[in-house]
């Protein structure tokens, strides 16, 4: 990845900054636009969202936002009525250094559940925030949000047909199942577009990305992904500014994948001959998850019969006849045509990449879905084994 700059859309300036939330790393990031903008946001659906979720899905009612704030290495979440007032006082603090209303303020956190964000610090943090903004680089934000990530994240595009781009960052590396979108990730855009459709689009982005990832099978507990469209570069072609919007979302849900904790081996997983779209996430979902697969590619072992179980298990004998299914590692096939000894050790040297594909025909009807995981480690064992200490 290249170490220059990656400017931020027409329209948007950043300030990112440690206030000393843990450790001497950037902790604390605003980035701000010249005026409002289209705006849409999905979260966690879990029962347990912290107060960031709660406070930014009700200012994103009206679809518009000037300003995002994301503290990271706190989650506050799970932290009673203090952590609400507190996330509430981040917003309105931001707002009055920046000369906006809080309603137009959003708010991400992301880290150690249950713990009160350190106010005094934070109220340091904003005191420091500059009025006027001036920093444009992507990278900075991407690198202010990151937790136990091992690389930024960062992604862009032009809106094809005009000098609109979308410039994305996002963080995330465990607890990653979304059913919205990965613990953070931000899109930006200078493209116009109205709120309603900005939302529209961007559901239908993250149902085909961010909802498509997954690392250990847990929800975060304070998932957010936000989209402000500045409008500064002017109108474009609504489905171009969709396909921009994806490439962006598809390259950042990889880049999730592959620094899952402790992951060596990205893992791509493509159902299709299923019955629905439905279906084959479900197949696909069921593979991607499963431990048994995950350290089989961890081990460079190319034991089918661990996918064919994930296929059994997700599946009813109404839905799927295994004589017709068809299993592939790579491009080769696995089942139901048998592989010697020479084709187990080529696929067992191939599992040894980078990067491993197990594709999954179900023979009963011709929808497809693609999602990413990685390999199970002993590292995700001792990171997540040693997290809060």
């Amino acid at each position: 990845m290249s170490d220059l700059p990656l400017p931020l859309p027409l329209g948007f300036r950043c300030h990112v900054a440690n206030i000393g939330i843990k450790d001497d790393t950037d902790d604390f990031v605003v980035v701000v636009a010249d005026a409002p903008c289209s705006a849409s946001g999905l979260f966690t659906r879990s029962s347990f969202a912290g107060p960031s979720v709660l406070v930014s899905r009700r200012n994103l009612a009206d679809r518009l936002a000037q300003a995002v704030v994301v503290i990271s290495k706190n989650a506050n979440v799970a932290t009673g009525p203090q952590g609400l007032a507190n996330a509430e006082e981040v917003t309105a603090g931001v707002a009055a250094r920046l000369g906006l209303a809080s309603a137009d303020v959003l708010i991400a956190s992301t880290g150690v559940i249950g713990r009160q964000y350190p106010m005094d610090r934070v109220r340091a943090g904003l005191a420091a925030l500059p009025a006027a903004p001036t920093g444009t680089d992507a990278r900075t934000v991407a690198t202010g949000i990151m937790t136990t990530d091992t690389v930024m994240k960062t992604a862009e595009a032009v809106v094809a047909g005009s000098n609109a781009r979308v410039v994305g960052v996002a963080k995330g590396v465990g607890m990653i199942e979304p059913d919205m979108a990965t613990l953070i990730t931000l899109l930006f855009t200078d493209a116009a577009i109205d709120g309603d459709g900005l939302d529209a689009v961007f559901r239908r982005v993250i149902d085909r990305t961010f909802n498509c990832v997954s690392v250990d099978t847990d929800t975060s507990t304070s998932d957010t992904a936000i989209v402000l469209a500045s409008g500064a570069a002017g109108s474009v072609d609504e489905q171009a500014l969709e396909d921009a919007l994806f490439d962006v979302a598809l390259s950042l849900t990889k880049q999730v994948a592959r620094d899952g904790e402790g992951a060596e081996t990205l893992i791509e997983v493509h159902v299709d001959t299923a019955t629905d779209a439905v279906q084959a996430k479900r197949v696909a979902k069921a593979i991607v998850n499963s431990p048994l697969v995950k350290t089989a590619v961890h081990g460079a072992d190319p034991n089918w019969g661990r996918v064919a179980m994930a296929v059994g298990k997700s599946t009813s004998e109404a839905e799927v006849d295994q004589s017709s299914v068809v299993i592939r590692f790579g491009d080769q096939e696995v089942y139901p045509a048998p592989v010697d000894e020479s084709g187990l050790e080529a696929l067992a040297a191939y599992m040894r990449g980078d990067e491993v594909r197990i594709h999954v025909s179900l023979q009963v009807g011709a929808a497809e879905a693609t999602v990413w995981g990685c390999d199970l480690t002993d590292g995700y064992v001792r990171i997540n084994a040693d997290y809060t200490t």
